[in-house]
């Protein structure tokens, strides 16, 4: 993959005066881990969210600062959820001959049979897992093939994912991915008009007779 630059400055506007920057179409972020202390950093805000908008969370960037290259992952994103803008990102800088532990997002593909066959609905479970790699080999998402999934009980697991070179899944094998699940049927109740008409049918014989036998009884009066 290409490789993926931002470029950054050293920030001292910390606390409350940072809403300053944004106006000023900066995005202030952090920057800590191998080989730095922790560093506030400011970015062009526009630049920036073109840039994450093309990349996922285990994507390798590379953020230039002063003259020097940090090869970083973005571990926390806050975002404004009414405008949908970002507000703040925090980086860590890594080594690239270093192992590290990261998510790794679950992206299911292709057509389960079980949908068309048997009305199946496909929920599913987990939607990222965990693993190991070094830095550069990290994959930035993680296809899962559901056209295994041909009948209602099939089910992905973590087991299930194929090997990926070069990376180690840490996840529980057992974890769900995917399964193929019924589709409940809805309960028709009847009308509660229908009820109360056959409510009174039943009821209905018994005034009658109730009724004959009055009539009955004063005839024999009469006598």
């Amino acid at each position: 993959m290409e490789k993926v630059i931002l470029k950054a400055e050293k920030r001292d506007v910390i606390g409350k005066k940072v809403k300053n920057l944004r106006l000023e179409g900066k995005l202030p972020a952090i920057m800590y881990g191998h080989n730095i202390q922790p560093t506030p950093i400011v970015l062009d805000a526009h630049k920036t969210a073109l840039t994450l908008r093309k990349i996922s969370e285990s994507t390798i960037v590379t953020i230039e600062l002063e003259g020097k290259e940090y090869s970083a992952l973005i571990r926390d994103k806050q975002v404004d959820f009414l405008k949908g803008s970002l507000l703040h990102l925090d980086f860590q800088t890594v080594s690239l001959t270093e192992k590290l532990r990261t998510d790794v997002h679950i992206e299911l593909t292709g057509v389960a049979p079980a949908v068309a066959e048997f009305n199946a609905l496909i929920v599913n479970g987990i939607t990222e897992v965990e693993v190991e790699a070094l830095p550069q080999d990290l994959p930035e998402r993680i296809t899962v093939d559901i056209s295994s999934l041909t009948e209602i009980g099939k089910a992905i697991y973590v087991k299930d994912i194929p090997a990926i070179e070069k990376v180690s899944i840490l996840t529980d094998p057992e974890e769900l991915v995917a399964i193929a699940s019924a589709v409940k049927e809805e309960v028709i109740e009847e009308p509660v008009a229908e009820t109360i008409e056959g409510e009174a049918a039943a009821a209905e014989p018994e005034v009658i007779e109730h009724g004959k036998r009055e009539e009955e009884t004063e005839e024999e009066e009469a006598k």
